[in-house]
């Protein structure tokens, strides 16, 4: 089950495209905006909702967007920043990002009902850092300090993983044993960026091995490889998303990296400046993996009214990739929190 928007009706298939165009146009990437990790995250909440009533609290932004977040307070969810602040007996969801073991521990010693809606492909991260703390390996994480996916997946080993924060971070890092040495990133990243960090770890450590599989999630370089592919004919990027949202932040700076004269983040059309227009007449638009597409209509509908009224769909990628459920959503949570309580 999904609740990935469709396509916009604005938007029509079209092949390739020239910066010298005199018609004003827009680019609209595809893939783009919800992955299906951020889909069951938002319907696992929804669904809580309609099956246990509110309030449902979730630790952290169940996924990083101001309206997602927003929406789901109108309808009875409650964002905390720490496991403390959800009263005894309730109901808790983790967010899409994973949480750290300690975590699960707050939450069962507060006697609370759970439901994990940690996005599968951050899982998988979690699991390798189980592994290879078992076989006493230096776990070297790929990431940006304070994120909350490397504070969970940190929090998994945490007395053999340091962080990595980029390729100028490497000349920091000290192992125990050069031959049992690992790589493992924040799913989120720009793809580039973290190769960058790979090449110079491996300089540094020959030995250094690398998981089983890449880390950086299909949704994540799907929506960069797009980005790329705007960057080649837009004048002007521009990448719907939120300040506090790694892939769409990374999206901004690949497209700029690609060859984009300007690329800008914003959260709705409200926040475009007019005075980037000037001397556009292409425009590139795409999302980050946690903006659902009534956002992206908005910029289109924005656009539009001054001009741009051509809309082609740039096409990279197909996804048809779901997840399931959380499997705590087939269980009557209410009642096993009472009974949590009255333990």
């Amino acid at each position: 089950m999904t609740a990935t928007p469709s396509p916009s009706p604005a938007a029509a298939p079209s092949g390739g495209a020239t910066r010298r165009s005199n018609t004003r146009r827009v680019l609209l990437a595809a893939p783009r905006g919800y992955c299906a990790g951020v889909d069951r995250a938002v319907i696992a909440v929804e669904k809580a909702l309609e099956q246990y009533g509110a309030p449902i609290y979730v630790r952290h932004e169940i996924v990083h967007n101001k309206y997602v977040v927003q929406t789901l307070e109108k309808k009875g969810a409650i964002f905390v920043d720490v496991t403390a602040e959800v009263p005894e007996g309730s109901i808790v969801m983790f967010s899409a990002h994973g949480v750290a073991p300690t975590v699960h521990a707050e939450a069962a010693e507060r006697k609370l009902a759970t439901i994990d809606a940690t996005c599968p492909l951050v899982t998988k991260v979690h699991k390798e850092a189980v592994r290879y703390a078992k076989e006493d390996y230096d776990i070297l994480l790929i990431g940006h300090e304070g994120h909350e996916e490397v504070i969970g997946t940190s929090g998994e080993a945490p007395d053999h993983i340091q962080l990595v924060d980029g390729p100028e971070d490497v000349a920091n890092v000290e192992v125990r044993d050069e031959s049992k040495v690992v790589w493992l990133s924040q799913t989120t990243l720009s793809v580039d960026e973290t190769m960058e960090t790979v090449d110079a770890l491996k300089s540094k450590f020959p030995n250094l091995l690398s998981p089983p599989s890449d880390d950086i999630c299909y949704a994540t370089q799907n929506r960069q490889i797009a980005v790329k592919k705007l960057a080649e004919d837009a004048e002007l990027v521009i990448v719907v998303g939120s300040k506090n949202s790694s892939n769409s932040i990374r999206m901004v700076e690949v497209a700029l990296d690609a060859g984009a004269p300007a690329a800008h983040l914003v959260d709705f059309a409200s926040e475009i400046d007019e005075a980037w227009l000037e001397g556009v007449t292409t425009v590139g638009l795409t999302s980050g993996a946690s903006v659902p597409d009534v956002l992206v209509d908005g910029v289109i509908e924005w656009l539009a009214e001054r001009g741009y009224e051509d809309v082609e769909t740039v096409k990279t990628a197909d996804e048809s990739i779901t997840f399931s459920l959380p499997k705590e959503l087939r269980r009557d949570l209410r009642a096993e929190a009472a009974a949590l309580s009255a333990e």
